[in-house]
């Protein structure tokens, strides 16, 4: 059963969480955490608005469009996991647990009267949760609203590794689907590949034309494949005895805890000084980028409100027999997933590292034929004064498969950053309606049942170096004419 505390408990929960060692840094979500639990006592809460927030809280312009800059939609996603993350750990035993439910801006309050500890106080939360969206709620967000993939693991906060990678095992992957599509996960023990089965909203076999801008695009490119896989990066890393990490960016490797042999770690490694000095190394082949997780997790969600089952496995673990069976989305991009690395070259846009043993952040996004206001390259940009990353490309890529009917799509960034940005742009509906008029100004059309072949090149807007902000459209280019493009895609 919930109880409600008090205005006088429930202030003083919130000074509690501003406090916490959770929330120390997190600025500008302390504004908007007091900002929301003021409105949520006060009496205009019934008529929040997402552009009250915007301009009240988060500091956005008297012109600011909602529908297309999703800026408070993330950060009360942002907000909303970094609660959970608070009562997680040291808020496991507080009084009163805050919530916000999604698809909605005001806060809930519930005080715990359970005798089971945390584990009463999750449930409850849970409880809450499911009954403030139910039919009938009001929902202050549109349903399919872009950035909310909520119940997301944030990834950031796992162990650091070598460059811009965070570790994420297999089974925490099958974790952030879970959370992500509220579905359930099997994981298959012998191929890392995990199969989100969804109760589908849609009956039939094949993935149905939704009025949905977003739905629309993305049946466009699935066309009758219901089990898309999904296909996320899979850099290789060599591990030593004290859990340290070097990237191993080229070079044969083997199954992950197989040991290493030190003349080829020292002729592969990015950083064959250290290694040399690192003793017994093991490969290792499971830490993913934040960004890259997050990517996974928006488009599990996205397919599951389709009634679609996606299968998520690694890039090196794609088979020929994949690729004629089902359409492909590639997360990541050449420097940190085999995969994209295979399908690089079919545009004017590719992925380049100019040194194959700098990390990410080197990396460039080269345009082969710049049209006017077009640069010929793009890289991660950091801010002038604080060298934090303010800045990252992306490209959002749909190539035809390697049989008619099959498509392989990538979603790629310079940092694992811009993996999340295009997953982002790409579930938006504002967004996808503005690529649909980019291509129709260029003459980039869907053809015999086969959806538009393109490059898109994003760019980035981050906070504090890993917040994703947004993602704005710089240009559309067409891809090869799809018979060459075709041609392309069977040579690897």
């Amino acid at each position: 059963m919930l109880v409600y505390p008090p205005l006088e408990q429930s202030q003083r929960q919130t000074q509690r969480i501003l406090h916490s060692a959770t929330f120390r840094n997190a600025h500008t979500l302390q504004r908007l955490l007091e900002f929301l639990v003021a409105q949520a006592h006060g009496p205009d809460a019934e008529t929040l608005k997402e552009y009250t927030i915007g301009v009240g809280v988060l500091g956005k312009p008297q012109d600011f469009d909602p529908k297309t800059d999703p800026i408070v939609r993330v950060q009360t996603h942002r907000l909303r996991q970094k609660l959970q993350e608070y009562y997680e750990s040291e808020g496991r035993h507080d009084p009163i647990v805050i919530a916000i439910p999604k698809g909605h801006y005001l806060p809930t309050f519930e005080e715990v009267t359970g005798a089971n500890g945390i584990d009463t106080r999750l449930t409850s939360s849970a409880t809450v949760m499911a009954a403030e969206t139910e039919p009938g709620a009001a929902h202050d967000l549109p349903a399919n609203s872009d950035a909310e993939v909520d119940g997301l693991q944030e990834s950031r906060r796992l162990h650091h590794g070598t460059g811009s990678f965070r570790r994420a095992t297999i089974a925490g992957i099958a974790a952030v689907i879970v959370f992500a599509a509220g579905v359930w996960v099997g994981n298959n023990p012998h191929h890392f590949r995990t199969q989100v089965n969804v109760a589908s909203a849609t009956s039939g076999t094949s993935v149905s034309r939704p009025a949905d801008p977003v739905k629309a695009f993305w049946a466009g490119v699935l066309g009758n494949d219901t089990t898309p896989i999904i296909a996320h990066a899979d850099a290789v890393f060599l591990l030593d005895s004290h859990n340290d990490l070097f990237w191993f960016p080229t070079g044969a490797s083997d199954y992950r805890g197989a040991p290493v042999d030190p003349h080829l770690a020292q002729q592969f490694a990015a950083s064959p000084g250290l290694v040399a000095q690192a003793g017994k190394l093991y490969y290792e082949n499971v830490y993913l980028g934040s960004g890259d997780l997050d990517a996974v997790g928006i488009l599990s969600n996205l397919f599951g409100q389709m009634g679609i089952k996606p299968v998520i496995e690694p890039g090196r673990d794609l088979t020929p027999d994949d690729l004629k069976r089902h359409s492909v989305i590639l997360i990541g991009s050449s420097f940190q997933s085999y995969a994209v690395s295979q399908f690089n070259s079919l545009g004017d846009f590719t992925f380049v590292n100019p040194d194959p043993r700098m990390g990410g952040w080197m990396g460039t996004i080269v345009n082969s034929h710049p049209r006017p206001g077009e640069q010929a390259v793009y890289r991660t940009v950091r801010d002038p004064a604080t060298g934090v990353l303010a800045t990252d490309h992306a490209l959002i890529t749909v190539q035809p498969g390697v049989v008619p009917g099959r498509y392989v799509v990538d979603l790629g960034g310079i940092d694992t950053t811009g993996c999340d940005g295009a997953a982002i742009f790409a579930t938006s509906p504002a967004s996808v309606q503005e690529l649909a008029r980019a291509l129709a100004a260029q003459g980039i059309h869907a053809a015999n049942g086969a959806p538009p072949l393109f490059q898109a090149l994003l760019s980035v807007r981050l906070a504090k170096g890993n917040e994703v902000l947004g993602a704005s459209l710089l240009t559309v280019h067409p891809l090869l004419p799809a018979q060459k493009a075709a041609a392309a895609s069977n040579e690897h």
